[in-house]
């Protein structure tokens, strides 16, 4: 029986995708490395600590630290987050539907807890989960599964009682490997999708996630009605 929805956020719940690709190429650039778009798809759902440290072994620089380095990203992050971000299709109706339904509501996102709090201050939807929590106090980001493990454990569920909501193929594996149901919602931009087929769902959007869907997924009628649309 699903009883919990944990979701991820940069590039499922909020535009922040292009945001991280701006900053890194941004302050990369001032360390004389140019970054190209073909990379960014192997950073996605992972800890930005975990890609500064990735480049610093290809392409090794000084007169910054790693940590230096990824909170400048950071911050570049937010401040694009505060100007320019926007809720991608379905989020308010899919967190309706699935509050409504009484499902327990959790974040579990790869971004720094700062980040974190701008977005729901941004989309004004903290009030939404009864857990967030973030992958930098975590020993390992996805795809190690920890981070939902950990998620589940605060909204006390098992994980088997829980669906998550990714954009990432990296994300895709940690849920599965989590023993949770996964619902993949993958950027159409980075190339190839097929390797998201090993997800439960896989659909373009959350404008697209129905009780019906949620109802496969939980092998049977969850029981109550969707809620109207306003």
């Amino acid at each position: 029986m699903i009883k919990a929805a944990i979701f991820d956020m940069d590039g499922l719940l909020i535009n922040s995708e292009p945001f991280w690709r701006r900053s890194e190429k941004r302050v990369f650039s001032n360390l004389g490395i140019t970054l190209k778009d073909e990379m960014f798809e192997q950073f996605m759902g992972k800890r930005i600590d975990e890609v500064v440290a990735t480049l610093y072994r290809q392409f090794p620089w000084s007169g910054v630290s790693q940590k230096e380095v990824a909170g400048q990203i950071v911050e570049g992050v937010i401040q694009l987050v505060l100007e320019e971000g926007e809720a991608l299709k379905g989020v308010y109706q899919t967190l309706k539907l699935l509050k409504h339904l009484n499902i327990k509501l959790a974040l579990a996102s790869s971004s720094y807890l700062k980040i974190i709090t701008a977005v729901l201050e941004k989309l004004e939807i903290a009030d939404y989960f009864e857990v967030v929590h973030s992958a930098e106090f975590e020993k390992y980001g996805k795809p190690h599964p920890q981070i939902f493990i950990t998620t589940a454990q605060k909204l006390e569920v098992d994980p088997e009682e829980c669906i998550v909501f990714e954009d990432s193929f990296n994300g895709v594996i940690a849920a599965l490997a989590a023993n949770m149901k996964c619902v993949a919602v993958p950027d159409p931009e980075f190339g190839e999708q097929d390797k998201f087929k090993i997800a439960n769902l896989v659909l373009n959007n959350l404008e697209e996630f129905s009780l019906a869907h949620l109802e496969m997924l939980n092998e049977g009628p969850i029981g109550t009605k969707e809620p109207k649309a306003n």
